[in-house]
């Protein structure tokens, strides 16, 4: 079975044991590459807030990880699983910070800071489930209701949809009944 780029991505963060902050300078050196030929440093320092000698320090790092090449004063290049890597972080971070502002309405700024956190605090697995319901909530919306605005209608004043509400007592009566034969059946079946 071919390997995805997500996988490649997974792999090459559980086998080098990535830190965020490493997550976060590939995620930007993806970024700065898609926008530009030629990555510098002082665009990384630049784009991250930091200072020119830290961006130094930590591409050291990632070259010795295989994930960049990088010769004092030459431009930056991603390797092949540094680009993976880097592309699955902002493929992350954009899941999360749609979710954030799309379905739970934080505001922008707020929504990238917090998309940020989230992006490395999560367990791989968790992480990932996350990101597949928000592919699928994206490709594959529910027609005919507007679940995300009656979500927003029960966040802000508590009010369940009666069709909700009718389902949840459908669900409860039939829960109830599997229970119930459940307790009756003899143990030896």
């Amino acid at each position: 079975m071919e390997e995805t780029p997500q996988c490649k991505s997974t792999q090459v963060r559980k086998n080098k044991r990535l830190t965020p902050v490493m997550e976060d300078y590939l995620e930007v050196l993806s970024d700065l590459d898609q926008e530009n030929k030629a990555i510098r440093v002082r665009d990384i320092a630049k784009r991250l807030g930091v200072k020119m000698p830290s961006v130094t320090s930590m591409l050291k790092t990632l070259k010795e990880r295989g994930l960049i090449h990088y010769e004092k004063y030459e431009y930056v290049e991603l390797t092949d699983s540094g680009a993976t890597v880097g592309l699955e972080m902002r493929r992350r971070h954009q899941v999360l910070f749609q979710f954030l502002v799309d379905i739970l309405k934080v505001d922008s700024e707020t929504a990238d800071e917090e998309a940020c956190r989230m992006e490395h605090a999560l367990s791989e697995d968790t992480l990932d489930r996350f990101t597949d319901f928000m592919e699928f909530v994206q490709v594959c919306p529910r027609t005919g209701e507007n679940w995300i605005d009656r979500f927003q209608d029960f966040r802000l004043h508590g009010h369940r949809p009666e069709k909700c509400e009718a389902n949840r007592a459908r669900f409860e009566k039939e829960f109830c009944r599997r229970v119930d034969c459940l307790e009756r059946e003899p143990a030896g079946e």
